[in-house]
């Protein structure tokens, strides 16, 4: 769900015992997955609170860094009717330590506020769930460390790297960027906080 350049859905396609499919609204993300996923990865147009499938069509379903995106409500109902009876949905999102400790943080200080308010805590998302009819619901909590060198960290932030450069003023995101080519170092450690929750069809 919300496969963009097909980078997950070739990983699976390649490491997983099953047919995938990609879905995606944008047209151009899905132009770029086409040259990259293997033959036999489906690959379709579409939103994911109106997902262009029959009911109980999936076994599996996967969003990464997708949920912030969508109307939840409406998107986890759309997951729910496309799962058979034993579906279970995974959902790779961020905790909220990744708000507070991002290590952009200080030259953008806009991004934590607006990322708390997308992402929301986990025990909304856990209520969310539930109330479109999931259960069995489960969380996990994964840490990544990540060196990145200037180079990296400069090409990143000037291409806008995360949708959330979208959303902060345009000053802070040019005063920010001015900071960063004067004062970063040479490499910076970047760590993740990657929350993990999955979730079964509930056929009740």
């Amino acid at each position: 769900m919300g496969c963009g350049t097909g980078t997950l859905a070739a990983w699976l396609a390649g490491r997983a015992a099953a047919h995938v499919w990609g879905v995606d609204p944008s047209r151009e993300m899905l132009a770029v997955a086409r040259g990259k996923v293997p033959a036999g990865v489906g690959l379709k147009e579409g939103r994911a609170e109106a997902l262009p499938f029959k009911d109980g069509w999936f076994e599996r379903v996967v969003m990464m860094l997708v949920v912030h995106h969508v109307d939840r409500a409406r998107a986890f109902g759309e997951i729910h009717r496309v799962l058979n009876e034993e579906g279970r949905l995974a959902i790779a999102s961020f905790a909220p330590a990744q708000f507070d400790e991002y290590y952009l943080g200080s030259y953008f200080p806009s991004i934590a506020d607006v990322d708390h308010a997308r992402f929301g805590t986990p025990e909304q998302l856990v209520r969310e769930l539930g109330d479109t009819g999931f259960d069995g619901i489960e969380q996990h909590r994964l840490e990544q460390r990540v060196e990145l060198s200037r180079e990296t960290v400069l090409a990143r932030v000037r291409a806008k790297h995360i949708s959330t450069f979208q959303l902060i003023p345009g000053d802070e995101y040019a005063a920010g960027l001015e900071r960063l080519e004067r004062e970063l170092p040479s490499s910076v450690e970047s760590r993740l906080h990657w929350l993990v929750v999955s979730a079964s069809r509930s056929s009740a």
